[in-house]
């Protein structure tokens, strides 16, 4: 596997000025594949609109792609056309079912593997680990009938706990950590932070 590069966030709109450091080359005129399908469960979708704004403000012109309704060419197309991938938040379960079903699990891995910048934005960061399993504290797997098996995109050995400190999701990131933090590489992180891979090297970064 090549450099391998991910940013993997809590909530991109509050990190996406580390976004173009990271990327190590102008980001403005850049196109994202932009995957808000992990939303569509979810009540709360503040966070996608926030980060589409987040890309506007960068220059980065935002390719919209749902894979749970898009057809298979357009998922290629897409992932392989543009710049960067970038994937949102929302319920994790649901997002791993949907990407598993339409495919773009095994493509979006290829175009990691082949050096494509990946933007995870909380179930987007987690959806990268082994397994998601760890995440039912704080997403229902109910919203994911279909789904069956948590073994995830496996892109890193370690397991993302987005949002802690946050106080909605307080709880949930406590009941992590206490059920799993001696058994699995757990990498908690704040709002504010980023776990940035590059390669085999990885690092959190706080803005």
């Amino acid at each position: 596997m090549g450099m391998i590069k991910l940013f993997l966030s809590s909530a991109f709109s509050y990190t996406a000025s580390m976004l173009e450091r990271f990327a190590g080359e102008k980001v403005d005129g850049k196109s994202v594949t932009f995957i808000p399908t992990a939303a569509n469960v979810e009540s709360i979708k503040v966070y996608v609109g926030m980060a589409r704004r987040a890309f506007a403000r960068l220059g980065i012109v935002v390719d919209e792609l749902d894979v749970s309704t898009a057809p298979a060419e357009e998922i290629s197309h897409k992932l392989g056309h543009n710049d960067y991938i970038y994937v949102a938040g929302g319920n994790t379960f649901y997002l791993l079912q949907e990407l598993k079903r339409s495919g773009a699990d095994k493509l979006i891995a290829q175009e990691i593997a082949a050096r494509k910048l990946y933007i995870g934005e909380s179930a987007g960061s987690m959806v990268v680990a082994p397994d998601i399993g760890y995440s039912q504290a704080m997403d229902k797997p109910a919203k994911a009938p279909e789904l069956d098996s948590f073994a995830a995109l496996g892109i890193v050995d370690f397991y993302p706990v987005p949002h802690q400190g946050n106080f909605l999701f307080r709880k949930a990131v406590k009941k992590i950590i206490a059920e799993y933090g001696s058994s699995l590489p757990l990498r908690p992180i704040s709002d504010t932070q980023v776990i940035l891979v590059e390669g085999d090297n990885v690092r959190v970064e706080d803005r």
